[in-house]
């Protein structure tokens, strides 16, 4: 009884998901839950597979092999259009030589709960405004979106997902373009939406803190999984980013806190004395 009740209350299930391009695997037997209203980090290093196993996430790709359920139903089942109104995704990259305002970009997301006849209503404008001024760019609503910096793009496109109204939103890396306040704003307020959130993060200290639970990958093979207390210790940490911290609890909210150590090159790996924090290279 308690597995069916967890099964129902989980926004995304994957299973065995692997994925392999001309015979070489770049995700194999990748698997984890998404319960509803939590959000959920992928972490690694640089080529980990995190941005493909978003892809396979959001039907870009199609996995090689696995099941993904998105609320207990096979994604592949899904018509394009049901899908979008489930599901709303922000990638890396911005849109280039968009020739529209921010606020006509931001209207785009109500297209998957639009047909061909209807029209533009004040409720839609409500909430196009709430979008923007959740994510700060109210004021730049009719400035044209090419104009704007790559954070304030990155903003505009969170407002875009904001009004399309998804029950599960995946982010790519969305604080790449952004300053610290932002890194952090943006992330609360993902947090505050109350919606299933999956987002591909690189600052482990952002991830630790305003996620509910992590997966962590290396060279396409999930190496951990759960809170971050669970997947961000020291060795852990240590062997999958070849880098040299400690970890405490942080003092506000107490999920892991890494303070990294510093003075070595690629070439060598560190051990570092914790009683008079100093730092051994091994060659």
């Amino acid at each position: 009884m308690s597995n069916i009740k967890n099964q129902e209350k989980n926004a995304l299930s994957v299973h065995g998901l692997h994925w392999q391009v001309n015979a070489q695997p770049v995700l194999s037997d990748i698997h984890f839950n998404l319960q509803e209203g939590e959000v959920l980090g992928i972490i690694g290093p640089n080529g980990a597979g995190k941005s493909s196993l978003l892809r396979c996430l959001y039907r870009y790709l199609k996995p090689t092999s696995g099941y993904i359920a998105l609320f207990n139903q096979n994604i592949s089942t899904f018509t394009s259009k049901a899908f979008a109104q489930k599901v709303a995704v922000v990638l890396q990259d911005t849109p280039q030589h968009f020739d529209m305002t921010t606020r006509q970009l931001v209207a785009l997301g109500l297209t998957p709960h639009k047909s061909l006849f209807d029209g533009h209503t004040l409720l839609d404008d409500a909430a196009i405004d709430q979008a923007l001024d959740k994510v700060g760019l109210l004021d730049k609503a009719l400035q044209v979106f090419e104009s704007l910096s790559g954070g304030e793009k990155q903003r505009a496109l969170i407002a875009r997902a904001i009004v399309q109204d998804p029950q599960l939103l995946i982010l790519d890396e969305p604080t790449n373009h952004l300053d610290v306040r932002y890194q952090i704003q943006i992330l609360e307020l993902l947090r505050s939406l109350n919606i299933s959130v999956i987002i591909s993060i690189h600052d482990l200290n952002l991830a630790s803190a305003l996620c509910d639970s992590l997966v962590l990958l290396e060279k396409g093979e999930l190496i951990a999984q759960g809170s971050p207390d669970k997947v961000l210790t020291e060795s852990t940490i240590s062997r999958v980013f070849d880098v040299c911290c400690e970890v405490h609890p942080h003092p506000q909210h107490g999920k892991p806190l890494i303070c990294y150590f510093y003075g070595y090159g690629n070439e060598y790996s560190c051990e570092h004395d914790k009683e008079n924090h100093s730092i051994n290279v091994i060659t």
